[in-house]
């Protein structure tokens, strides 16, 4: 059984920068898919940004350019570096894990975060 926490959540202007983290209990080996999801209020959970093991990345179309997901292995954590935030980026953000990245990334998630919520006001 996987563990993740998120951290580095808050409150924060349009225009400004948050960086997410997840500490991963297991280290990063073997396959692997690491992914961020995130939920607005009274919307459905979708898919931000995933990573796998061959250090592939995918982002959602809303995300790209401003968003990157990265990874330490060292630290067993996981990233979510988001820049030019906007109102639209205001939900609560969680941090998902798998063997394998799948299409839609939710159906390879076997591990997720408790959530932690990002708020930009305008």
């Amino acid at each position: 059984q996987v563990s993740l926490v998120e951290s580095g959540g808050g409150s924060v202007q349009a225009g400004g920068s948050l960086r997410l983290s997840c500490v991963s209990s297991g280290t990063f080996s073997g396959k692997y898919c690491m992914a961020w999801f995130r939920q607005a209020p009274g919307m459905e959970r979708e898919a931000v940004a995933a990573l796998d093991s061959k250090q592939r990345t995918t982002y959602t179309d809303s995300v790209k350019g401003r968003f990157t997901i990265s990874q330490d292995k060292a630290k067993n954590t996981l990233y979510l570096q988001m820049n030019t935030l906007t109102p639209e980026d205001t939900a609560m953000y969680y941090c998902a894990a798998g063997t394998y990245c799948s299409a839609p990334l939710e159906y390879g998630m076997e591990f997720w975060g408790k959530g932690i919520l990002v708020t930009v006001s305008a």
